[in-house]
This record gives structure tokens, C-alpha cells and sequence, in this order.
């Protein structure tokens, strides 16, 4: 009753139509969805012609009804959404609300601790869902940890290591303060002089040590070119080389490789060649090189020195490590500089016993 029809002859001749059907054609569309006015009121009509049969179905919907249709339907949805929708605000305020009770226990738990206290959460009564979280904030606390054990190690160590030539100086101060004569004073003052020069080394170092521990988060500048870098702490070497009767000799051809962490990578090439430079005897030579090795750049110091012995090998890159055969001016920190710029740029450190003696050290960078 909701639906009337018509057939119709190819020709216009009204063949048959249900009761209740409007005057006159359905609609004078071709084939597929149509609207017509049809007594008074609108229709949705869907006509389909079939030539070799010779004729024309049309079906036809009231607009009137569809819409008094889509009103039942609604008013019928008003009164138990109605009904449920406080019941559902209310289930899932009481579902959320239990769900979260966990985080509010593990806020709570993390605000009042100390800042002292870094041990591990408690993952046994947290549900599933929080566990991972938990893991991952137990792994950030181990770490935290760990740094926080390392800057006071450091922290001690340095104030070690700088006590010890303070010390030196004052005494010589004293003596030459005290000296009867001139060659007394004269050697106090040339102990002196070696004191502040093995101090302010160890300030730089310390400093280098933090400079590549913490390194800017932006790129230093432009990228440079890694044989005008290793070049340049090369001729900034050059006087210390002199010094102590070393030849320095670089092979890097210009353009091969280039690098933004000029800093890092200055800083690291200095501690390596300056530590080379100062094993080698007098009369020897140390060579530094660059080249690209598969996937990376393989910056090559060799020196002709004592050498690492197997039991120190494992512990050159620890800091404030100095092996049996280490100068009284060294701090050890150099190669534990070396060892963090690498990290920091992505590359590592090698070390290796040089052929017919020495060492060799191989800074190896992403290329």
C-alpha cells in the first residue's frame, strides 16, 4: 500500500497500475531514479523500459510517506536513547574512571618519592595495560642512575687527580719561597712551571671530556672537509712534535670525506695524535691518514711507542686510566675523549698493536 506502480506500453498505452495510483504517468524520465509531481504531491519514482518486450515498469514512492517514515522511526529512537544514555555515561564514568585508578596510584607513588630514590617500580599489582609503562620507566631510572654514579665518579676522580699537582705547587712555591740560594729557587720555579702546564692540561681535558659528553644539539656549522680538519690539528701539533723530536707526516687527499661535528671530531683526532705524538721516541714518526673503507671514513694514527699491553688493552678508554708506561703529564682522559666523540658521531674506536711495534688507532665514522 506504501507503493504504486504502472506499466505502460511503449506506444502510451496504460497497461495496468496498482490501486491507489496517481493520475497520469509516473514520471516522463528515462530509465533510473526520477522525482515527478503527481496529484498534489511529490513522488521518487524508478522506471525501467524494455524495447523488445515493449513496454515500461514504473514503481513509485510518496515523498509524504517516506518522510512520515523516517519520523516514526525517529520519534520510536527517542525514548530509549533517552533511557540509555545516562545509563552509558554512567557505565563508562565508572569503567573509565576504575581503568585510570592505576595511573592515579603510580602518579602518586612517583610524586612523593624522593629525588634521591631511583629504584625500580613495583610491577606485580599493576594491571597488564601498565606494565610495559612500568618497564620503561624502570629502564629510564637504571639509566638516570648510571649517569648519576658516573658524574660522581668523575666528579671524584677529578678532584683527585687535581689535588694531587695543587699540592706540588704549593710545596714548590714554598721552596722557592724558603730557597737559600739561586739554583734552589730556580729548580722550584721550573717544577712549578711543569705543575701548571700538567693542571691546565688536565682542566682542558676535563673540559673536552664534557664538550663531547654534551654536545651541542645542532650540527656545529657547514660541513668540512675531514683532511683540511686532521690537517689542521696536525700544524697546531706541529711545535709539540718539534719539541719532542717526532716527525708528524699526514696523507689525506682533500675531498674524500666531510663532516658537520667539526668539534667532536677535532677534539678526538687532537687526543689521538697528541697521545701518539708523546709515546713515540725521539727520532720516530707518527703517521695520520685518511681514507674510506666500505661503508665509513677510517681515520689511521700509527706510532712507533710501547705500545698497550693485553691486560691494559681493556681498559685504555676508561677514564682516568693511565697504563704502567703513561706520562707523569698525562691525565687519562684522552683516548676515554676519543671513545665518547666516536659514539657521539656514530663511529667507534679501534686499537690495534702496530707491526714491528707501536699502536694503531683507527677512528672509524659513518660515511
Amino acid at each position: 500500500h506504501q507503493l504504486s506502480c504502472q506499466i505502460w506500453g511503449l506506444d502510451g498505452t496504460l497497461i495496468s497500475e496498482s490501486a491507489g495510483a496517481p493520475e497520469g504517468r509516473l514520471s516522463e524520465a528515462g530509465n533510473g531514479f526520477s522525482e515527478n509531481e503527481g496529484d498534489g504531491e511529490l513522488w521518487r519514482v524508478f522506471t525501467l523500459a524494455d524495447p523488445e518486450l515493449d513496454f515500461r515498469v514504473m514503481v513509485g514512492d510518496a515523498q509524504a510517506m517516506r518522510d512520515q517514515l523516517v519520523r516514526n522511526v525517529t520519534l520510536g529512537q527517542l525514548a530509549p536513547t533517552a533511557l540509555m544514555l545516562p545509563l552509558l555515561a554512567a557505565l563508562i564514568w565508572l569503567t573509565v574512571g576504575r581503568g585510570l585508578r592505576s595511573l592515579d596510584r603510580l602518579g602518586a607513588a612517583l610524586s612523593n618519592r624522593p629525588a634521591s630514590d631511583l629504584g625500580p617500580l613495583d610491577e606485580a599489582p599493576a594491571p597488564r595495560e601498565l606494565r610495559p609503562m612500568i618497564a620503561a620507566l624502570n629502564g629510564l631510572l637504571r639509566r638516570v642512575d648510571a649517569a648519576r654514579d658516573r658524574e660522581r665518579s668523575f666528579t671524584a676522580f677529578a678532584a683527585h687527580e687535581l689535588k694531587t699537582p695543587l699540592a706540588g705547587l704549593q710545596t714548590q712555591a714554598e721552596i722557592a719561597r724558603m730557597a737559600p740560594d739561586t739554583a734552589t729557587r730556580t729548580r722550584a720555579l721550573v717544577q712549578i712551571e711543569q705543575g701548571v702546564k700538567r693542571t691546565d692540561r688536565m682542566v682542558k681535558q676535563l673540559l673536552a671530556m664534557t664538550a663531547v659528553e654534551h654536545p651541542p644539539v645542532a650540527a656545529s656549522g657547514a660541513p668540512q672537509d675531514g683532511a683540511a680538519l686532521l690537517q689542521a690539528v696536525a700544524d697546531d701539533l706541529a711545535p709539540l712534535a718539534g719539541r719532542l723530536g717526532v716527525s708528524l707526516q699526514v696523507s689525506a687527499p682533500p675531498g674524500l670525506w666531510s663532516t658537520a661535528e667539526t668539534t667532536l671530531l677535532q677534539t678526538a683526532l687532537r687526543n689521538l695524535v697528541e697521545n701518539a705524538l708523546q709515546a713515540s721516541p725521539r727520532g720516530e714518526t707518527v703517521s695520520a691518514a685518511l681514507s674510506l673503507e666500505g661503508a665509513g671514513a677510517v681515520f689511521e694514527i700509527r706510532d712507533r711507542g710501547p705500545g698497550i699491553s693485553d691486560a691494559e688493552r681493556p681498559h685504555v678508554t676508561e677514564r682516568f686510566f693511565r697504563g704502567a708506561g703513561a706520562t707523569t703529564s698525562g691525565s687519562g682522559l684522552g683516548l676515554a675523549i676519543v671513545a665518547t666523540a666516536a659514539a657521539r658521531m656514530g663511529g667507534s674506536l679501534h686499537l690495534s698493536p702496530r707491526e714491528g711495534g707501536g699502536e694503531c688507532a683507527r677512528l672509524i665514522l659513518p660515511r
